[in-house]
């Protein structure tokens, strides 16, 4: 993997981290989840008029990626609503570098270097050590957690290859946000049109903040799988635990512990040995 590539997942790590916050830090996460994806999707359809259509062969993708991640968007929301970002983030991020890796040799086809699968396995380890580390957080959180590990895996699969086909990986981009948007704001506006409105009026800054955060994360991450294998560059994204453990203490005032803070040490090492890779 070239240092360029190394850098840009690790730029799109950096703000995915930076946009999952900004809903922790919401005071109704769903509310401020679907801020994010209304303003995301306006900031597609402003954009691609500008760009070609993805090729034909990747709108089956496009649409499978949609449905995930609208359900994606839901489960971000919920999660932080009852645990914390600290102690969930790593299990909905971690887990699913494993599931990519496995589905990616086994059924794609697409052979890992040792020194790859190395650092695959030191990143999980680290992530995983963080997740399971004690918490007084309630269960029900670190379950839908597993659970969005597993949607994490799926669109990053689905992605991987309708981007390879699609000749325009931007605008992929822009199409899925564009239309995974449209579900989220047409239910707020349909169950909760004056309360959405206000928190939309008083929060449109962090829904900038974040919808240019999570099209800029994704899109710089599905980039890199056109120049690197996916479940590669799956693992690296998953870094983005190390900026969201700084935020999770610096910012949101989570409490965390030296077992989180080595198990940090852990992913950076492994980041390392990928890169190498």
């Amino acid at each position: 993997m070239s240092l360029s590539v190394f850098a840009i997942i690790l730029l799109g790590a950096a703000l995915h981290a930076t946009w999952n916050a900004v809903v922790k830090g919401g005071a109704d996460k769903l509310l401020t989840t679907c801020v994010i994806a209304s303003v995301a999707s306006l900031i597609a359809l402003a954009a691609t008029p500008f760009l070609p259509l993805p090729a034909r062969e990747s709108w089956p993708f496009i649409g499978a990626s949609v449905i995930l991640q609208v359900l994606y968007f839901v489960l971000v929301a919920s999660t932080y609503r009852i645990a914390d970002m600290s102690q969930t983030y790593p299990i909905m991020r971690g887990t699913a570098p494993l599931l990519v890796a496995t589905v990616s040799v086994f059924v794609l086809a697409e052979p890992l270097s040792t020194s790859a699968w190395l650092g695959i396995a030191v990143i999980s380890l680290g992530i995983l050590s963080m997740a399971l580390a004690p918490s007084s957080g309630p269960r029900k959180g670190l379950v839908l957690a597993l659970i969005n590990a597993g949607v994490i895996a799926s669109y990053t699969l689905i992605d991987g290859l309708g981007v390879r086909k699609s000749g325009a990986p931007v605008a992929y981009t822009l199409w899925i946000f564009l239309l995974t948007g449209v579900p989220l704001a047409t239910w707020a506006l349909a169950s909760r049109r004056t309360l959405f409105c206000d928190y939309l009026a008083r929060n449109w800054r962090l829904g900038i903040v974040g919808g240019m955060g999570t099209i800029a994360s994704y899109g710089l991450a599905l980039w890199a799988m056109t120049a690197a294998p996916i479940a590669t560059v799956s693992a690296l994204r998953e870094t983005s635990i190390l900026f969201g453990v700084v935020i999770s203490a610096w910012v949101l005032k989570e409490r965390v512990t030296r077992v989180r803070i080595l198990a940090a040490c852990v992913i950076a090492a492994g980041a390392m040995v990928l890169r190498l890779g």
